[in-house]
C-alpha cells in the first residue's frame, strides 16, 4: 500500500464495469474511501463486495448522468456524508460504431451528452468543494481517440476531443488554487466498451473489436491511472503501440492520413 490515497475520498463514475471497476478495486487496495456511481445499483454492489469494501469505507451512489438535476443531488449527498471530495474520476462514457452518413443526430447528441456535458456538469458541481479547501484532483478518462479522428467513431472522437479543450483550459484556471487536472488517454483496453457501443440508430453494437480483444487489461490500465495521479501528470497515454499514434500524427501528418484512409476500422 503506497499511502498516497490512504483515507482519500475518491468518487468513481462508471464504476460498475471495465476501467471503473478496476479503479475501484485498485483504490480499495490503497486504503481509499470510495464512492461508486453508475446506473446499475446491483452491479455497483457486486463491485463493492469484490473490492472487500463496506459501509465504513465506501458509498454506493447510483446516478443517471444524463439527468443534470440528479448530478447536483448526488453531489449534495456526497457532501452530506463526507463533506469533501479529494479525487473525482470522470470515467463514465459510451462508445460508437457507425458511419457519419448513417448516424441519427439524436444518437450523436446522446454521445455528446454523456461523454462531454455530463462530465462538465459533474465537474462544475464538485469544483466549489475543492476550491474551498484548495486541494483536489479532477481525473478525466478521455481516449487516444481524443487526439485522433478515426473512421466509424466520429462522434465519439469529437466528444473526447472536446474534453481536452475544456480541461486544458480549466487546468490553467485552477492550478493556483491547488486543484490538479489529470487527463487520461487509454488506448485499447479489454473491456465491453465496443460491445456496448451505440450504432447509427442507438442500438448496442454487440461485438468485441479485435483490437479491444488484444488490449491491455483494465487492471493494468487502472494501475497506470493511479501512477499518473500520484505523479500529477497533466496528460498521460496508457496502452500498447497504439498510443504512439498521436505522435505519428504530429510528426508525420501525411503518413498518418494515408494510413487512416486505408485501414479498415469496422
Amino acid at each position: 500500500m503506497n499511502g498516497a490515497f490512504q483515507g482519500k475520498i475518491v468518487w468513481v463514475t462508471g464504476a460498475s464495469s471495465g476501467i471503473g471497476e478496476a479503479l475501484v478495486k485498485a483504490f480499495a487496495k490503497e486504503g481509499a474511501v470510495i464512492i461508486l456511481s453508475a446506473r446499475r445499483e446491483e452491479e455497483l454492489q457486486r463491485v463493492r463486495k469484490e473490492a472487500a469494501l463496506n459501509d465504513s469505507n465506501s458509498f454506493v451512489l447510483p446516478i443517471d448522468l444524463y439527468k443534470t438535476d440528479d448530478i447536483y443531488k448526488a453531489v449534495e449527498q456526497v457532501k452530506t456524508k463526507y463533506s469533501t471530495i479529494d479525487i473525482l474520476i470522470c470515467n463514465a462514457g459510451i462508445a460508437q460504431r457507425s458511419m457519419v452518413k448513417d448516424s441519427l443526430l439524436e444518437v450523436d447528441r446522446q454521445i455528446m451528452e454523456l461523454n462531454f456535458f455530463a462530465v462538465i456538469a459533474l465537474t462544475k458541481a464538485v469544483l466549489p468543494i475543492m476550491l474551498e479547501k484548495k486541494t483536489g484532483n479532477i481525473v478525466v478518462i478521455s481516449s487516444v481517440m481524443g487526439k485522433l479522428g478515426i473512421p466509424f467513431r466520429a462522434m465519439y472522437c469529437a466528444s473526447k476531443h472536446a474534453l481536452h479543450g475544456f480541461f486544458d483550459a480549466l487546468r490553467g484556471e485552477v492550478f493556483k488554487q491547488g486543484i490538479k487536472v489529470n487527463v487520461i488517454c487509454p488506448g485499447y483496453v479489454k473491456t465491453n466498451v465496443s460491445i456496448n457501443a451505440v450504432t447509427s440508430e442507438g442500438r448496442a453494437y454487440g461485438k468485441m473489436d479485435k483490437a479491444q480483444e488484444k488490449g491491455i487489461s483494465p487492471e493494468k490500465c487502472a494501475d497506470g491511472i493511479l501512477r499518473a495521479i500520484r505523479k500529477n501528470k497533466d496528460e498521460v497515454y496508457i496502452g500498447g503501440t497504439e498510443i504512439l499514434a498521436p505522435r505519428l500524427k504530429s510528426l508525420m501528418p501525411g503518413l498518418f492520413s494515408a494510413i487512416i484512409k486505408r485501414v479498415e476500422f469496422h
